[in-house]
Protein backbone atom coordinates (compact mmCIF):
# COMPACT_ATOMS: atom_id res chain seq x y z
CA UNK A 1 0.00 0.00 0.00
CA UNK A 2 1.56 3.46 -0.82
CA UNK A 3 2.49 5.93 1.85
CA UNK A 4 -0.60 8.62 0.66
CA UNK A 5 -2.86 5.67 0.71
CA UNK A 6 -1.84 4.48 4.35
CA UNK A 7 -1.74 8.00 5.58
CA UNK A 8 -4.99 8.19 4.13
CA UNK A 9 -6.54 5.20 6.06
CA UNK A 10 -5.10 6.05 9.34
CA UNK A 11 -6.58 9.85 9.33
CA UNK A 12 -10.32 8.24 8.64
CA UNK A 13 -9.25 5.55 11.16
CA UNK A 14 -8.43 8.06 14.12
CA UNK A 15 -11.72 9.93 13.33
CA UNK A 16 -13.56 6.90 14.31
CA UNK A 17 -11.74 6.33 16.89
CA UNK A 18 -12.52 9.60 18.36
CA UNK A 19 -16.16 9.34 17.20
CA UNK A 20 -16.51 5.86 19.03
CA UNK A 21 -14.96 7.57 22.19
CA UNK A 22 -17.74 10.57 22.18
CA UNK A 23 -19.94 8.26 21.25
CA UNK A 24 -19.28 6.38 24.94
CA UNK A 25 -19.25 9.09 26.81
CA UNK A 26 -22.70 10.48 25.90
CA UNK A 27 -24.41 7.19 25.66
CA UNK A 28 -22.53 6.87 29.29
CA UNK A 29 -24.34 9.95 30.12
CA UNK A 30 -27.67 9.16 28.75
CA UNK A 31 -27.76 5.44 30.88
CA UNK A 32 -26.63 7.48 34.21
CA UNK A 33 -29.32 9.91 33.89
CA UNK A 34 -32.40 8.34 31.98
CA UNK A 35 -35.86 8.83 33.53
CA UNK A 36 -39.41 8.29 32.99
CA UNK A 37 -41.41 5.25 32.08
CA UNK A 38 -38.86 3.80 29.97
CA UNK A 39 -35.90 3.78 32.30
CA UNK A 40 -34.75 0.49 32.90
CA UNK A 41 -35.34 -0.71 29.12
CA UNK A 42 -33.47 2.27 28.12
CA UNK A 43 -30.74 1.90 31.05
CA UNK A 44 -30.33 -1.26 29.83
CA UNK A 45 -29.43 -0.73 25.81
CA UNK A 46 -27.40 2.38 27.03
CA UNK A 47 -25.16 -0.01 28.73
CA UNK A 48 -25.39 -2.53 26.19
CA UNK A 49 -24.28 -0.52 24.03
CA UNK A 50 -21.30 1.76 25.52
CA UNK A 51 -19.90 -1.80 26.70
CA UNK A 52 -20.07 -3.01 22.74
CA UNK A 53 -18.52 0.33 21.81
CA UNK A 54 -15.59 0.08 24.28
CA UNK A 55 -14.25 -3.18 23.05
CA UNK A 56 -14.72 -2.02 19.22
CA UNK A 57 -12.80 1.15 19.67
CA UNK A 58 -9.91 -0.78 21.12
CA UNK A 59 -10.04 -2.85 18.02
CA UNK A 60 -10.13 0.11 15.93
CA UNK A 61 -7.06 1.67 17.72
CA UNK A 62 -5.10 -1.19 17.13
CA UNK A 63 -5.80 -1.11 13.71
CA UNK A 64 -4.51 1.84 13.96
CA UNK A 65 -1.38 0.54 15.30
CA UNK A 66 -1.14 -2.23 12.96
CA UNK A 67 -0.72 0.45 10.04
CA UNK A 68 2.25 1.76 12.00
CA UNK A 69 0.51 5.08 13.60
CA UNK A 70 -0.55 6.27 16.80
CA UNK A 71 -3.95 6.12 18.43
CA UNK A 72 -5.22 9.30 19.36
CA UNK A 73 -5.98 9.83 23.04
CA UNK A 74 -7.07 12.21 25.64
CA UNK A 75 -10.13 13.44 26.49
CA UNK A 76 -10.06 16.78 25.05
CA UNK A 77 -8.00 15.88 21.91
CA UNK A 78 -10.88 13.07 21.17
CA UNK A 79 -13.49 15.13 22.05
CA UNK A 80 -12.54 17.83 19.60
CA UNK A 81 -11.31 15.36 16.88
CA UNK A 82 -14.84 13.97 16.61
CA UNK A 83 -16.85 17.16 16.79
CA UNK A 84 -20.26 15.49 17.97
CA UNK A 85 -22.59 17.96 19.78
CA UNK A 86 -22.73 17.17 23.44
CA UNK A 87 -26.14 16.62 25.28
CA UNK A 88 -27.57 18.42 28.19
CA UNK A 89 -27.41 16.54 31.67
CA UNK A 90 -31.23 16.88 32.14
CA UNK A 91 -32.79 15.80 28.22
CA UNK A 92 -35.46 13.54 28.15
CA UNK A 93 -35.39 10.40 27.77
CA UNK A 94 -36.70 11.10 23.88
CA UNK A 95 -34.03 13.78 23.23
CA UNK A 96 -31.55 11.26 24.15
CA UNK A 97 -32.43 8.72 22.32
CA UNK A 98 -32.73 11.20 19.06
CA UNK A 99 -29.34 12.37 20.41
CA UNK A 100 -27.81 8.82 20.30
CA UNK A 101 -29.47 7.93 16.63
CA UNK A 102 -28.01 11.20 15.35
CA UNK A 103 -24.29 10.89 17.04
CA UNK A 104 -24.58 6.79 15.50
CA UNK A 105 -25.42 8.12 12.58
CA UNK A 106 -22.17 10.45 12.52
CA UNK A 107 -20.61 7.42 12.67
CA UNK A 108 -21.65 5.18 10.25
CA UNK A 109 -20.92 8.48 7.59
CA UNK A 110 -17.24 8.69 8.99
CA UNK A 111 -16.95 4.48 8.82
CA UNK A 112 -18.61 4.75 4.80
CA UNK A 113 -16.01 7.20 4.59
CA UNK A 114 -13.14 5.18 5.91
CA UNK A 115 -14.51 1.98 4.27
CA UNK A 116 -14.18 3.93 0.89
CA UNK A 117 -10.67 4.77 1.60
CA UNK A 118 -9.58 1.28 2.65
CA UNK A 119 -11.21 0.01 -0.37
CA UNK A 120 -9.24 2.51 -2.85
CA UNK A 121 -6.20 1.51 -1.11
CA UNK A 122 -7.16 -2.23 -1.57
CA UNK A 123 -7.25 -2.89 2.11
CA UNK A 124 -9.65 -5.29 2.45
CA UNK A 125 -8.66 -5.68 6.45
CA UNK A 126 -9.88 -2.14 7.52
CA UNK A 127 -12.82 -2.31 4.20
CA UNK A 128 -13.66 -5.44 6.54
CA UNK A 129 -13.97 -4.12 10.10
CA UNK A 130 -15.66 -0.44 8.53
CA UNK A 131 -18.08 -2.88 7.40
CA UNK A 132 -18.80 -4.43 10.50
CA UNK A 133 -19.02 -1.22 12.17
CA UNK A 134 -21.46 0.28 9.95
CA UNK A 135 -23.79 -2.82 10.41
CA UNK A 136 -23.56 -2.80 13.95
CA UNK A 137 -24.32 1.36 14.22
CA UNK A 138 -27.30 0.81 11.37
CA UNK A 139 -28.69 -1.39 13.74
CA UNK A 140 -28.30 0.60 17.11
CA UNK A 141 -29.91 3.49 14.56
CA UNK A 142 -32.88 1.61 13.63
CA UNK A 143 -33.61 -0.08 17.66
CA UNK A 144 -33.07 3.83 18.60
CA UNK A 145 -35.53 5.01 16.19
CA UNK A 146 -37.83 2.10 16.49
CA UNK A 147 -38.45 3.60 20.28
CA UNK A 148 -38.99 6.91 19.28
CA UNK A 149 -42.26 5.79 17.01
CA UNK A 150 -40.24 6.39 13.70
Amino acid sequence: MSENHQSKIVEALRLVVADSYALIAQTHLCHWNVRGPGFFALHQAFEAQYTELFTAVDEIAERVRALGALAPGGLDHLAKLAGMTELEEDATAEVMVQHLADCNQKIVDDLASARNIAAEAEDSETEDLMIARIQLHQKTIWMLKSFLGS
